[in-house]
């Protein structure tokens, strides 16, 4: 590892009559024939994660069907798209503001009971949204303010339960645990918008969201069931930490010391804003791959991506074990510019939905690399803030990018500004690669 980039600290016993939680000095065995390409699961050895990623599995569903639900709701009641956009930016200040602070509790006390408060926060918040649906209160508003509870209570969440990772499993491990969260997660972007399509006509809406509060009682359970996860002691203070202004503000100054987390969120943040096409795909539907069918062709647009990260995801042993995080971070980003190149260059929609996939594994090594730069390089007293600003950028990003893409198509025509947008992805990656080397050192 780069020690002049990052910092280590000694792990926690998890379960000592485990001999696999004996921190990372146990090595686990080689692995043969195919196997060494399949997904890579050696932390579900380990009890608390595996307690932890179980949930997720059940979880990753619910929510994505209350993501259906609420824009659902909304358009029945008002008949506007407006309105289900502007629900949207209803519910992303809050997350946006509670993920930085979120981050800068999770530093300052136990994560495991801070984990409880807000999946509990979670599920009574759908079971308001079951209630009001239920009772058939019709007010946009409502569901508004209730979407903006719901993501201050996520954005609180994620930073801890992201930062709790590292505490879970051995430093060599983290990018196979980085791969199975988000598989899990992209299977469920897959699943459940699915799943939530057959179920409307069949239980009605209102259910969806009561389904997605039961769904998250397992995470519950799962998290009363994790060993406590207390801040660690820094050197030899007992000063007992805090959560403000000024501890958020620290977060941002560490992150500009370490130049390679600096890189790993800046690599994100090029990938995302110059090459998500994502706002050019109904116009892409409706006018260069219209003779498939306009619906066909959308609905195979928005899941190509999450498909492929899914398949990245289980042939998670093809990369897992890297040890240049760096440079694998580096080369995701460079194979999506590339990716979404090929498909903005795409006359065929078969040919488009290829490349679209392949985009969706480069971003898949790129999340479970740079998730793992940011668990490795960044002290655990500070992990809680680093996952902060990666809600905020992985959040943020894509919006950013629906507003850019969706202008320069209206400019350009969606393939020029989908072409654009991937040349200019590889273009910048590689010259901030070559211009700070801290990134393409950087080794554990």
């Amino acid at each position: 590892m780069d020690t002049s980039e990052s910092s280590t600290e000694p792990q926690d016993p998890l379960d000592p009559q485990d001999p696999l939680e004996k921190g990372p000095s146990a090595v686990a065995p080689r692995r043969r024939g195919w196997r060494r390409w399949a997904m890579d699961t050696r932390p579900l050895r380990r009890p608390a994660y595996r307690r932890l990623w179980s949930s997720t599995i059940v979880t990753a569903v619910g929510s994505q069907l209350t993501a259906v639900a609420v824009p659902k709701q909304i358009y029945d009641i008002t008949g506007s798209s407006a309105w289900v956009g502007a629900a949207s930016l209803a519910g992303l200040l809050p997350l946006v503001v509670f993920a930085l602070w979120g981050g800068a509790v999770a530093d300052s006390m136990d994560r495991r009971k801070l984990l409880l408060i807000t999946n509990s926060g979670i599920a009574v918040t759908s079971v308001l949204f079951w209630l009001q649906a239920v009772a058939g209160l019709e007010s946009v508003t409502a569901l508004m303010v209730l979407l903006a509870v719901q993501q201050a209570f996520w954005g609180l969440n994620a930073p801890a339960r992201n930062a709790s990772i590292a505490r879970l499993v051995p430093a060599d491990e983290l990018p196979a645990a980085s791969a199975l969260g988000s598989t899990v997660m992209q299977t469920g972007q897959v699943v459940g918008p699915l799943l939530a399509g057959v179920l409307i006509p069949v239980i009605g809406l209102a259910e969806l969201y009561l389904i997605d509060a039961l769904a998250l009682c397992v995470t519950v359970w799962a998290v009363l069931r994790l060993p406590a996860l207390p801040p660690l002691a820094s050197g030899t203070t007992t000063t007992k930490r805090r959560a403000g202004v000024r501890e958020i503000a620290e977060g941002f100054r560490y992150i500009a010391l370490h130049k390679v987390l600096l890189l790993s969120f800046l690599a994100d943040v090029i990938a995302m804003v110059f090459g998500m096409p994502r706002a050019l795909f109904p116009q892409l539907a409706s006018q260069t791959y219209a003779s498939y069918g306009e619906g066909l062709a959308l609905g195979l647009l928005f899941a190509a991506i999450p498909i492929g990260a899914v398949a990245g995801g289980l042939f998670s042993g093809t990369f897992s074990r890297a040890r240049r995080h760096g440079w694998m971070v580096i080369g995701a980003v460079v194979a999506w510019g590339a990716a979404i190149t090929g498909f903005g260059l795409s006359g065929s929609l078969w040919l488009a939905v290829m490349f679209l996939a392949l985009a969706g594994v480069a971003d898949m090594v790129s999340m479970v690399f740079r998730g793992a730069i940011l668990l490795s390089a960044a002290s655990d007293e500070m992990r809680g803030r680093m996952q902060g600003v990666f809600t905020v950028v992985v959040a943020g990003g894509p919006r950013l990018a629906d507003v850019l893409h969706g202008t320069a198509g209206s400019a350009f025509g969606a393939r020029t500004a989908t072409v654009g947008g991937g040349l200019l992805v590889v273009a910048v990656m590689l010259t901030l690669a070559a211009a700070v080397p801290a990134l393409r050192r950087y080794r554990v």
